[in-house]
């Protein structure tokens, strides 16, 4: 089901998570905040909404994390009603797309709702803090849309001045993609 993402609740303190990648390896945020920030990308496997941005994504992501900004995805999907997003699949998701960041595996859902995240891709920019700063799209380009317009990377820039100025932007538009799939629930 396609879904917008809210505005996000900007100046959140982010309480530390930690989760697992598919090999086991455990990732904490508080210690990848980094001195600009962190992007905390709520992403799967089989959306065709992520599908269609994951190589901008990692791109995106290569230029962030050239400039001191740190990336993370987080799978938040019910992976054993969607196996397309298992863990094994998620490795070889990131593979394919080249992913320079960790892709890790929220198995009880539990990061996703305390981020409030609703669907897939939802991003979130955090300052150095922990802080939430921004809640918004990768660009301007839309799935199944002719671009009219050439790129522009929203979340690089929002990362840029969040890590240059400790804000986010002003003017932040929402992210659009497929909803979370809870356990026990219908989508």
């Amino acid at each position: 089901m396609k879904t917008e993402t809210p505005p996000g609740r900007i100046g959140w303190q982010v309480p530390d998570f930690s989760l697992k990648d598919p090999q086991g390896i455990e990732w904490r945020m508080r210690e990848h905040l980094g001195d600009r920030g962190l992007v905390v990308a709520f992403l799967c496997n089989h959306c065709p909404y992520v599908k269609s941005l994951a190589d901008r994504l990692a791109e995106d992501a290569k230029t962030l994390l050239e400039e001191g900004i740190q990336v993370v995805g987080v799978m938040s999907n019910d992976y054993e009603s969607y196996p397309d997003d298992s863990p094994d699949n998620m490795a070889k998701f990131a593979e394919a797309h080249h992913f320079p960041f960790p892709y890790l595996v929220d198995e009880d859902q539990s990061v996703a709702r305390m981020f409030g995240a609703v669907c897939t891709p939802d991003f979130f920019g955090l300052d150095r803090e922990g802080t939430l700063q921004y809640r918004g799209r990768l660009d301007n380009l839309r799935y199944g849309v002719s671009p009219a317009t050439p790129r522009v990377p929203d979340l690089v820039l929002a990362m840029r001045t969040i890590g240059g100025t400790g804000h986010g932007p002003t003017e932040q538009a929402p992210s659009l993609g497929c909803s979370i799939k809870w356990r026990g629930e219908d989508c």
